[in-house]
């Protein structure tokens, strides 16, 4: 049951910053905390994967600030969360030897992460008067949360 539940959060971290979850997903692969191997997500495991999916992590969160940036709620960016949920939820599920479930979960969790970080976001923005410190408080979040849910795996 854990595993699920740590499925359903991984998926809300992407759909707060869809690439931190892969990222964090992977690193965990690598260090072997995440027992992939043997699965379609086992490419997460590779170290090159680990680095390149932190660099676009990296590179998220510098351009989530910028004002042209489109909302996640758009089909684009709102499907690409979802994507990235399904993605880390099944490595996650991996654990588990149920990695199918753990991308459906994902899945849930990251369109309940993109329409609640939105919404989130809106009032601590209202909150703050300017959107650059709501958006360091969900950087925040993200960053945290998806560390917390890979290390309760270690």
């Amino acid at each position: 049951m854990t595993i699920y539940l740590l499925a359903v959060a991984i998926g809300i971290i992407a759909g707060l910053r869809s690439m931190t979850a892969p990222a964090a997903v992977s690193w965990a692969a690598n260090f072997g905390w995440l027992k992939v191997h043997g699965t379609p997500v086992a490419f997460l495991g590779n170290n090159i994967t680990a680095y390149i999916l932190s660099l676009l992590a990296i590179g998220e969160l510098v351009a989530d600030k910028l004002p042209r940036t489109p909302s996640r709620k758009t089909p684009g960016p709102f499907i690409g969360r979802i994507f990235a949920g399904a993605l880390s939820g099944a490595a996650i599920g991996a654990t588990g030897d149920s990695w199918i479930v753990g991308a459906a979960l994902g899945a849930v969790g990251a369109v309940i992460g993109t329409l609640g970080g939105a919404a989130g976001r809106a009032r601590l923005t209202v909150a703050f008067g300017r959107d650059l410190p709501a958006a360091i408080v969900e950087d925040v979040i993200a960053v945290g949360g998806a560390f917390a849910i890979v290390h309760f795996l270690a």
